[in-house]
């Protein structure tokens, strides 16, 4: 581990507080570069890419990237859970911003990225460290909820059939998407673009209309 200066040091003339702000939005402002380029990285280079490598693309020292992650197994399973917690906010965003089709349909592609992110890190995610296996329930916690919400509102809207199970969609999207994505990012957006067009059939019968 290599050792670093601190950031931030107290020169006399920056009162205490407002230093020690200044030195938590530094703090988090690393984190989250840091998280950006583990999750690059680890895409393009898989999860035994070199941490100097990481820490480059953040813009970080090794120091600062062992103080928020002192094992591989921290950045990891701190990359993962960000994206699950990003994938599944996102839903509420899109459906505040779009009709219900539109944030059904944006979503399912935010999801796709989601699963590209998901597949550079299933080397280290199928390892059977034990530092992964709440990731299993924490993506049911997290995930499907979120996704039911926006299926459930298109079919309320009657922009999609009824007879969809959130769970076979969302398997069917990481199955469309594991052999596409990486290499052919562009054909896995068609080919899940497609499958969430595919929906609208029959939609117009699984809703009740007036007479």
């Amino acid at each position: 581990m290599v050792s670093e200066k601190p950031d931030d040091q107290d020169d006399g003339l920056v009162p205490r507080g407002r230093m020690d702000r200044r030195v938590r939005a530094d703090a988090q402002r690393n984190l989250e570069a840091l998280l950006q380029a583990a999750k690059a990285v680890f895409l393009t280079s898989g999860v035994d890419a070199p941490v100097r490598e990481i820490a480059e693309k953040a813009g970080v020292g090794l120091g600062t990237l062992y103080r928020h992650f002192p094992q591989r197994a921290d950045l990891i399973a701190a990359v993962f859970r960000n994206e699950i917690d990003a994938c599944a906010d996102a839903a509420a965003i899109l459906a505040a911003e779009h009709e219900p089709f539109e944030a059904l349909a944006n979503w399912m592609q935010r999801y796709a990225e989601f699963v590209a992110t998901k597949r550079g890190l299933a080397p280290a995610l199928h390892s059977g460290n034990a530092a992964y296996e709440p990731f299993r329930a924490y993506f049911g916690q997290r995930l499907r909820p979120a996704f039911r919400v926006l299926l459930e509102s298109a079919v309320a809207a009657g922009k999609i059939r009824s007879d969809v199970d959130a769970d076979d969609l969302l398997d069917a999207v990481a199955n469309l998407c594991m052999s596409a994505l990486g290499d052919r990012p562009e054909q896995a957006r068609r080919m899940v673009a497609l499958l969430v067009d595919g929906l609208r059939y029959g939609a117009s019968a699984s809703v009740d209309t007036p007479t």
